[in-house]
């Protein structure tokens, strides 16, 4: 099952004693070419998962960096049907690396939930994040991705008690998604001490590995978090490289590659006391 790639992941850094780097890059942008650049150098750079975002439209959850990011996937022709594509030219050269693939629920169910699951998998997606998908209506895409080996990850938020953690983790596998603010991506910044014990009761709930996302953007902060969660995401921030790159007519390729090192190594030195 390709869910394998996700514990095998968490399952070796548990034992090297850190988090997870997770960078969340958007399928398309700036183009086909130069996104699939990107996702193909992120291991690389130090990316131990990778959540790619499917575009879409309308992305409620996200904040201006990634509206502007999908907008400019679409813009360039992006499409589902590409963005598994990109997947599956990834995997002729890296299979270790655990890939995500995070949006919303009107393109897969525009494709049909279980064809998606089905062709998700067959591509070599490890899970999947549907945003705008409340716990209480997960059953059929939870069913469809679990018959084809993905992982449905869940998301809990700082308003979720404990009840509503269990309900939310109910269909979880892989690990659990802490949105670490109340809010839309990039815009607030997250805070390690606050974060500490809603992770500790997400992870008591879930049984599962529990990583942070939304809020972190600088090294400084990235390696705060990986102190207390079991992997740390950061997406606004290497989205907005995208953008700059192209404002200053720079590599973008470059660009974002570098944004990840420096959170990567950032992340691999929390624990170990090491300057960042």
């Amino acid at each position: 099952m390709t869910t394998a790639r996700i514990d095998a992941c968490f399952a070796a850094l548990k034992a090297e004693g850190r988090a997870a780097f997770v960078a969340y890059v958007m399928a398309g942008d700036p183009d086909a070419a130069t996104s699939q650049k990107i996702l193909d150098g992120l291991p690389g750079a130090g990316a131990d998962i990778i959540e790619l975002g499917m575009p879409f439209s309308d992305p409620m959850a996200e904040g201006p960096p990634i509206q502007r990011a999908a907008q400019r996937a679409l813009a360039a022709g992006m499409t589902l049907k590409a963005t598994l594509g990109m997947v599956r030219a990834f995997r002729t050269r890296d299979d270790a690396t655990p890939i995500i693939a995070m949006g919303y629920m009107n393109p897969v169910l525009n494709w049909g939930v279980e064809a998606f699951a089905r062709d998700a998998a067959e591509a070599g997606v490890d899970g999947v994040i549907l945003v705008d998908v409340p716990p209480e209506e997960a059953d059929p895409i939870a069913d469809a991705l679990k018959s084809a080996g993905l992982s449905l990850i869940m998301l809990a938020t700082p308003t979720s008690d404990d009840a509503r953690v269990g309900t939310i983790v109910r269909r979880a596998s892989g690990f659990v998604y802490y949105v670490s603010v109340a809010g839309v991506t990039g815009v607030k910044e997250a805070d390690a001490d606050a974060v500490r014990p809603a992770v500790e009761r997400v992870r008591r709930i879930s049984g599962l590995p529990v990583a942070v996302g939304f809020g972190i953007r600088t090294p400084e902060r990235a390696a705060a978090v990986a102190r207390v969660a079991d992997a740390v995401v950061v997406g606004s921030a290497l989205v907005e490289e995208v953008a700059n790159g192209l404002q200053m007519n720079e590599d973008v390729t470059l660009s974002v590659l570098s944004k990840v090192e420096s959170l990567a190594k950032a992340v691999r030195s929390a624990r170990f006391g090491l300057t960042v």
